[in-house]
């Protein structure tokens, strides 16, 4: 029983410390970016900057909407298609609502464990 204990405490430890690998298969050849998938992806693009959040940030910024058109027309297929793919993940304005139900699921279950295992906190000055 003593060496199945440690067999698993080890194999365990080494679970624990290896990276994540993604793996996923890559093409052989470059897929180069068609004038339609351009299109469509400037219009994505556009549709993000026309939201009130972006727009007022841009504005705050210094950026005017043709300064921003030049700069979207000097970037290249492959940047255009990057940014457009990558807009998803961005968060305009996150207002930190799962930040806050965090803490508050956090709190709740350490007061929890002070009521189980019976213990007080008393504060003073």
């Amino acid at each position: 029983m003593k060496y199945i204990t440690w067999f698993l405490v080890i194999t365990m430890f080494l679970i624990g410390i290896a990276p994540r690998v993604d793996a996923g298969l890559s093409p052989s050849e470059v897929i180069a970016v068609s004038q339609t998938d351009r299109t469509s992806d400037l219009q994505k693009i556009q549709e993000f900057l026309e939201m009130k959040l972006v727009r007022e940030r841009l504005e705050k910024l210094g950026f005017t909407p043709d300064e921003i058109q030049s700069k979207l027309n000097q970037l290249s297929d492959q940047q255009i298609h990057y940014f457009a793919q990558n807009l998803d993940d961005l968060q305009v304005g996150g207002d930190g609502l799962g930040i806050i139900i965090a803490l508050l699921v956090i709190a709740i279950l350490v007061v929890l464990l002070f009521q189980l295992t019976g213990h007080k906190v008393i504060v003073t000055k």
